[in-house]
C-alpha cells in the first residue's frame, strides 16, 4: 500500500474533523429549538423528546456494523455516504410539515450519522502512520468541543432571529461540500493477506436489538423512572446481548472480531470511555438544573458558566497528545481521569451561596479531563486496531460515547430522585440535598475509570499489519517488476 501525500493526509483530516464536528453541532443546537419546534408543530412533549430518542436509537444501534461497512467497501466511501445523506436529510427536517416527518427524518439522519461516525476515525487509521495518529484524533476531539460551546449559542441565535428550522440547514452545506471533497480524495485502502470478511448480518441484527433497547430503556428513565417497560427493556438488552455474545464466539467472520475486542488494551479503553463519558453528561444533567433551578440563571446565563468545560475540551485535546508520546496512555488517561473525578466533586459541594468561581472552576476541571481522556483512550483504541478493522474500532468507540452519555443521565436521574427528601422546606434546598450524593456517586464512576486506566498499556505499540504475499511472476526466472 502506497502512503498518502501530505495533501492527501491534510484533505482527509479536514474531512474527519468537519463530519465530526457536523455532527456534534446538530446535536447541540436541537436542544434549543425544541421548545420553539413543539409550540410550532402542535406536537405533545413525548413526540418532541423522540425528535431526540428516534435519532439515538438509529445511530447508536448500527455504529458496529456501520465501521465493518467501511472495513469492507471502504470508509471514504461511507463517510461520503453518510455526510451526503446527513445533508439532505438536515435540509428536509427543515422543510417537515409536521412532527411525525421531524422524528422519521430525525431516526434517517441517526442512519446517515452511523456510516459517518466510525468512518472519520477509520480514514484518519489508513491515511496516518500509527505513531502519528495522537494529533489527528485531538483536532478531532477538540472540533467537536468547539461544537459543543458554540451549538448552544448559535442556534439560539438563528432560532430567534429566523425560527427554529433555520437551524437544520445550519451543517447542509458544509456536509454537502464535505461530502463532495470525500469522494474526490484517494487514499489507499489497506491490502489484505486473506479475503474481506462477512458481514455477520445475524450478529449486527442482535446488537442493534440490544442497544436500540439498552438506549431506548435509558432515554426513558428522566422522565419516566424505572417502571416496568423500563425493566422489560432492560431484560430485553440483556437477552439479546448474550445471544449476540454466545453467536460471536461461534460465527466464521464475527462482526466484532475476538483479537480486537479480547485486546488487553482495547477492552479496559472503551471502559474508560464509558466510565468518562457518563460521569461527565450525568454531571452535567444535574449541574444544568442547579444552575437554572437553584441559582435562578436564564438559559444562557448557564451556557455561559458552564463555557470552561467546552474551552477546556479544545485546548486540552492537542495538549492530550502531546503527552501521549511523551507519558503514554496509561499516566495521561489516570491523570485525566484523577482530574474529571476532582471536578465531578467540586461540583457536587455547589450550594445556593456558590460564586461563578467554584461552578467555572468544577467545570474547568470536568472539561481537562474529559478532553485528555477521550483523545488518549481513543487513541489506544485505534491504534491497536489493524488498519483492516479500524472501522469496527471505530464503531466500538462511538458505541462507548453513545452509551456513556445515555447512562450517565439515567444514572444522575435515578440518583436526584432517590435522594430528594420527601418534605424539602425549598424545592432549591431539597435539589442542592439530592445532589450532593448524586454527584459524588458519578464522581466514583470517575475513579473507577481511574482504576481502569491503569490497565492501559504504557505505551502503546499498534498491531503489527498482516504481512501480504508480494505477487510473483507466473514465469519461472522472471523477476515480478512491482
Amino acid at each position: 500500500m502506497s502512503a498518502p501525500t501530505p495533501a492527501r493526509r491534510n484533505l482527509t483530516l479536514a474531512c474527519s474533523v468537519i463530519g465530526a464536528m457536523t455532527v456534534a453541532l446538530d446535536g447541540t443546537v436541537l436542544t434549543v429549538v425544541q421548545p420553539a419546534l413543539q409550540s410550532d408543530l402542535d406536537a405533545t412533549f413525548a413526540e418532541v423528546q423522540w425528535t431526540s430518542t428516534g435519532y439515538l436509537i438509529a445511530v447508536a444501534s448500527l455504529l458496529v456494523f456501520a465501521g465493518r461497512l467501511g472495513d469492507r467497501y471502504g470508509h471514504r466511501r461511507l463517510f461520503a455516504v453518510g455526510t451526503l445523506g446527513f445533508a439532505l436529510a438536515s435540509a428536509a427536517v427543515g422543510l417537515a410539515p409536521g412532527v411525525g416527518w421531524v422524528i422519521g427524518l430525525r431516526a434517517a439522519q441517526g442512519v446517515f450519522g452511523a456510516l459517518l461516525q466510525p468512518a472519520t476515525l477509520g480514514m484518519l487509521r489508513a491515511a496516518f502512520p500509527p505513531e502519528r495518529l495522537g494529533m489527528p484524533i485531538a483536532l478531532r476531539t477538540s472540533a467537536i468541543g468547539l461544537a459543543a460551546a458554540a451549538g448552544p449559542l448559535l442556534g439560539g441565535a438563528l432560532a430567534t432571529r429566523l425560527g427554529w428550522r433555520s437551524v437544520f440547514f445550519l451543517s447542509v452545506l458544509p456536509a454537502l461540500a464535505t461530502g463532495i471533497v470525500a469522494l474526490l480524495v484517494r487514499v489507499p485502502a489497506p491490502r489484505r493477506a486473506d479475503a474481506a470478511p462477512g458481514l455477520d448480518l445475524p450478529g449486527a441484527g442482535l446488537l442493534a436489538v440490544a442497544l436500540a433497547c439498552l438506549v431506548h430503556t435509558l432515554v426513558g428513565v428522566p422522565e419516566h423512572g424505572w417502571t416496568a417497560a423500563a425493566s422489560a427493556g432492560a431484560l430485553v438488552a440483556v437477552a439479546a446481548g448474550t445471544a449476540f455474545v454466545r453467536h460471536e464466539r461461534r460465527a466464521a467472520s464475527p462482526l466484532v472480531p475476538p483479537r480486537l475486542i479480547g485486546s488487553a488494551a482495547v477492552g479496559p479503553a472503551l471502559a474508560v470511555l464509558v466510565a468518562a463519558s457518563a460521569a461527565m453528561f450525568g454531571t452535567l444533567f444535574a449541574a444544568t438544573y442547579f444552575l437554572q433551578d437553584v441559582l435562578g440563571l436564564d438559559p444562557l446565563d448557564s451556557a455561559v458558566r458552564a463555557l470552561p468545560l467546552a474551552v477546556m475540551m479544545v485546548v486540552s485535546a492537542p495538549l492530550a497528545a502531546v503527552l501521549l508520546r511523551g507519558q503514554g496512555p496509561r499516566r495521561t488517561s489516570t491523570a485525566a481521569m484523577a482530574l474529571l473525578t476532582l471536578g465531578v466533586l467540586v461540583l457536587s459541594r455547589l450550594d445556593q451561596g456558590s460564586g461563578a468561581v467554584a461552578v467555572c472552576g468544577g467545570f474547568l476541571l470536568v472539561g481537562a479531563g474529559f478532553g485528555t481522556v477521550m483523545v488518549a483512550a481513543t487513541a489506544v483504541v485505534v491504534r491497536q486496531a489493524p488498519a483492516a478493522e479500524a472501522g469496527v474500532a471505530g464503531g466500538l468507540q462511538q458505541t462507548a460515547m453513545n452509551i456513556g452519555p445515555t447512562l450517565g443521565i439515567a444514572a444522575a436521574t435515578t440518583l436526584l430522585t432517590a435522594f430528594t427528601p420527601a418534605a424539602p422546606p425549598d424545592p432549591g434546598e431539597g435539589f442542592v440535598a439530592a445532589m450532593g450524593p448524586a454527584l459524588t456517586v458519578l464522581g466514583a464512576v470517575a475513579a473507577l475509570g481511574a482504576l481502569l486506566a491503569t490497565r492501559l498499556p504504557r505505551r502503546v505499540a499498534p498491531r503489527p499489519e498482516p504481512e501480504v504475499p508480494r505477487p510473483t511472476s507466473p514465469c519461472p526466472g522472471v523477476r515480478s517488476s512491482s
